[in-house]
């Protein structure tokens, strides 16, 4: 399949994909909402916004999937109402019963970034957490962060690809799937089809789930970010790299385990590619990220306010 090409077919790509893929969203990322999710969190958050951000009494996340950022967040006192946006209303749908679940209150709304149904001036925080890469219109986008801003607000996104770094990121994938048979019989689990059975059309949900690979439509120099947040109106803008080991471990394992089906891999391997993605984090963020430029890292991370 062709990647879209107008605004319209990149919106609704990732809309029809992230509502296939709500369901097992969590554990496909291992999204967690205790501890250790609280950490990751306010880990990111503290690169740029120090060791206590906050507290913020409004937020908004845009694109926030399944509530990873915002309900930690919220959880830890970070921010006080949380409003969480997304394209998908299947992402929205599970993000309302992760709050639920954990006693927490939100306001949601299923729209584009670049025409937000908010008043001017209306938050002390808007963020998000790898969602950038996936927007059609970035500077209609941060026009519309920097409107529903108030003086003063902060704005952060983490988690955004960099071009440098994507292209590094595609070594461990290639080997991840030259490697993929050996490992599947090696867990004893059968390859993902998406295919239907003797030559018959795929599923609907297969379908939607092989949209993966074109619903990411941009790869950032840190120079592209500073851009965007300059011209959006917005000041003290900084870019940081984060992640570089981790990443290429991550991807490689998420390569495997994308080759086969997800219920037959042992449970004990997502606790390996979990514990091991933690601990090169821990290396990256004492050793690499202080001394390395954010182009060579995989994931970039970006902090402004609103004068």
């Amino acid at each position: 399949m062709a990647a879209p090409h107008s605004a319209h077919e990149i919106l609704d790509v990732n809309r029809r994909y992230h509502d296939v893929a709500a369901g097992d969203y969590d554990a496909k990322w291992g999204i967690d909402f205790g501890e250790v999710g609280a950490a990751q969190v306010l880990g990111k958050l503290a690169k740029l916004l120090g060791r206590r951000p906050g507290p913020f009494a409004r937020s908004l996340e845009i694109g926030a999937g399944t509530g990873y950022f915002s309900l930690n967040l919220l959880r830890a006192g970070v921010v006080g109402e949380a409003t969480c946006t997304d394209i998908s209303p299947g992402m929205l749908r599970t993000l309302e019963a992760n709050a639920h679940r954990l006693g927490l209150e939100v306001q949601t709304a299923a729209c584009d970034a670049a025409e937000l149904p908010f008043e001017d001036a209306s938050f002390d925080l808007i963020l998000g957490h790898a969602v950038l890469h996936h927007l059609p219109d970035l500077a209609g986008s941060f026009a519309e962060f920097a409107r529903i801003l108030r003086p003063g607000g902060t704005l952060f996104f983490a988690g955004e690809p960099s071009r440098g770094g994507d292209r590094i990121a595609a070594w461990p994938k290639r080997a991840a799937m030259r490697a993929a048979p050996a490992w599947r019989r090696l867990v004893r689990a059968r390859p993902v089809e998406y295919g239907g059975a003797n030559g018959a059309s795929p599923r609907p949900e297969h379908a939607e789930h092989a949209l993966e690979s074109v619903v990411d439509v941009h790869a950032f120099d840190p120079a592209d970010l500073q851009r965007l947040m300059r011209e959006a109106g917005l000041v003290d803008a900084r870019v940081r790299g984060e992640e570089l080991l981790a990443n290429w471990f991550g991807w490689f394992n998420r390569t495997l385990e994308a080759s086969a089906r997800h219920d037959d891999i042992p449970y004990l391997w997502f606790q390996f590619a979990f514990r091991g993605y933690l601990a090169l984090q821990r290396v990256d963020r004492a050793l690499l990220e202080p001394r390395l430029p954010p182009e060579v890292f995989y994931n970039l991370m970006i902090a402004a306010r609103k004068p």
